[in-house]
């Protein structure tokens, strides 16, 4: 997941930016949005940085005890843009054309 960090203050400062993934269709109960990456950045005033958070197919799975297995259906995810859990500041659907079993 890549874009813009911008420090619109007047001081430099630091922001570490968090990446969430929501399951809106989970066939399982999992938590609302879970952290899945996150980066820190330092700006000067007025900076922007492109940043670049990893994410792969297993950041959208749980773990299945049961079977002792990771799981991604496919389907459609969110991921979330944040500041922190609750100050999201980007959204994007994506997509997973097909389901994941992974076993660790």
């Amino acid at each position: 997941m890549s874009f813009d960090v911008t420090n619109s203050g007047k001081r430099a400062g630091s922001e570490v930016a968090q990446i969430y993934i929501a399951d809106p269709t989970a066939s399982v109960p999992r938590p609302p949005k879970e952290l899945k990456g996150f980066v820190k950045v330092s700006l000067k005033p007025g900076e922007t940085q492109h940043v670049t958070v990893p994410l792969d197919t297993r950041s959208f799975a749980y773990y299945d005890a049961a079977d002792a297995v990771w799981r991604a259906p496919a389907g459609s995810y969110k991921v979330l843009v944040a500041e922190s859990s609750e100050q999201i500041e980007l959204s994007r659907d994506i997509k997973l054309a097909r389901a994941l079993a992974d076993k660790p």
